[in-house]
């Protein structure tokens, strides 16, 4: 059975940066392009909810949501355009 690719592992000041600037764009609508571990394709869109119990971040594109593990992000960009 083939081993996955361990998570890259960031500091606590560096989850607290991007939990911070998550919280931001969700208060303040910004679009952001999420980088996810693992993930072939980066996610665009709107955060609607941050769901603290299941660490799930919903990211919505029209009808579309896609829930992204907090601890997953790699990185996030203003530019989703």
């Amino acid at each position: 059975m083939a081993k996955k690719p361990k998570r890259p592992t960031r500091d606590e000041f560096e989850l607290e940066e991007l939990g911070e600037r998550l919280v931001e764009a969700y208060q303040e609508g910004i679009e952001l392009l999420f980088e996810v571990w693992n993930w072939e394709e980066p996610v665009a869109g709107l955060i609607v909810k941050m769901d603290s119990r299941t660490r799930l971040v919903h990211v919505a594109k029209g009808e579309e949501i896609t829930k992204i593990p907090f601890m997953d992000i790699m990185k996030v960009n203003n530019n989703a355009s």
